[in-house]
């Protein structure tokens, strides 16, 4: 097996030919820079978005792209500042470095960079707390979300800062503290080995000295995903069912815009988890980019699916108004997922392929290099 050395230098050799567009489309540049603070351990960049509208305690949510992509193509694709201009909530973009990772993915694998107090833990963390202090962001409405290792990431600060998340969204992620080496990161992003997932709740518990409330989670998963297992979804939700205290059972089964969405309420009768299966969808975000409730737009990782994975999050955590939320579609039964409605299809498959490109460019060099078969 070739050294990891060896295997980073021919990842970085290989940007120049991942597909146009993955990291960002030119003229789609709205978040402002964050100016340097704090000892950021982690040597992340910090761009942030506030609205006009936004007023005092207002909400902030921070957003983590996915590998290959930066916060300006992912705000671009996933529509959050449009959305943070309709709704007056600031945002938060972590961006990370070459430097640090030659394909902009985050380190969710690396325990010097998932701990609290610690690597790029840390240096999100400081940011957060800079927008909170300059912004009069109400410390009491502070979610996460992001894609891929983004959502990694995701589940990372919600398992080591959950004293300042009130809610995290997962997308096409996986559950925290699973992996701690490359290869361990590629067995789980096929759902191979790993802790049983009764254990998974255990990893968030030891992360920090906090004992509840504990964050809302919102996870979704397209369950044609080649990338990061479907698997892993079911994982998520039980790692958080067992924080939350909550029963295996789902409360409530409903589809919503076509998919199917599962809900864990607590004792009190508060969705607590949310799970969205998106059918047919690969590897990205989901957007639904047509409609009155339009929001993004499709390119490598941002994939049309009909539904707004953006509002629905924002939905969850009470960030959008009464009257701007979509009434859900009555209640069904059960399904494993359904079809993507025949009028997005094919912009779905133009963003499906061109994603496959950079799986494709990536996944080759991990082949060579031994760390993947």
């Amino acid at each position: 097996m070739r050294n990891l050395n060896d295997t980073l230098t021919r990842l970085s050799a290989l940007r120049s030919k991942i597909a146009p567009g993955a990291t960002g489309c030119a003229g789609a540049d709205r978040p402002s820079d964050l100016p340097a603070l704090g000892s950021n351990p982690g040597a992340l960049r910090g761009r942030f978005y506030v609205p006009q509208s936004l007023g005092s305690s207002a909400a902030l949510v921070v957003v983590l792209h996915g590998c290959t992509q930066n916060a300006a193509g992912y705000d671009h694709g996933s529509g959050w500042s449009q959305l943070a201009d309709e709704q007056g909530f600031a945002l938060l973009y972590p961006e990370q470095q070459r430097s640090n990772n030659p394909n902009l993915c985050f380190n969710w694998f690396n325990t010097g960079d998932t701990q609290r107090d610690c690597g790029e833990a840390l240096s999100i963390r400081q940011m957060v707390a800079a927008m909170v202090a300059e912004h009069a962001i109400d410390p009491a409405r502070i979610f996460v979300t992001g894609l891929s290792a983004g959502g990694a990431m995701t589940s990372v600060m919600l398992a080591t800062y959950p004293d300042v998340f009130a809610g995290g969204a997962i997308i096409a992620g996986l559950p925290y503290g699973t992996a701690a080496s490359i290869p361990e990161a590629f067995d789980r992003m096929r759902a191979h080995g790993g802790p049983p997932a009764a254990a998974h709740g255990g990893l968030v518990t030891g992360a920090s000295p906090h004992k509840g409330p504990w964050p809302r989670i919102s996870v979704w998963h397209g369950d044609s995903d080649a990338t990061v297992s479907y698997a892993n979804s079911a994982l998520i939700v039980e790692q958080w069912r067992a924080i939350h205290g909550i029963a295996c059972e789902r409360t409530a089964v409903e589809h919503v815009d076509g998919h199917l969405r599962n809900v864990w309420r607590d004792a009190h009768g508060r969705d607590v988890i949310e799970e969205y299966c998106i059918g047919g969808l690969g590897h990205g975000t989901p957007l639904s980019t047509s409609g009155a409730n339009a929001c993004g737009v499709p390119g490598p990782y941002m994939l049309e699916a009909g539904i707004s994975s953006t509002r629905r999050i924002a939905s969850f955590w009470g960030l959008v108004t009464a009257q701007a939320e979509r009434r859900p579609e009555p209640a069904l039964p059960p399904s494993p997922g359904m079809a993507v409605p025949a009028n997005h299809r094919e912009a779905q498959s133009r963003s499906q392929r061109a994603s496959r490109h950079v799986e494709r460019i990536i996944e080759d060099a991990l082949r060579a290099a031994g760390l993947m078969h």
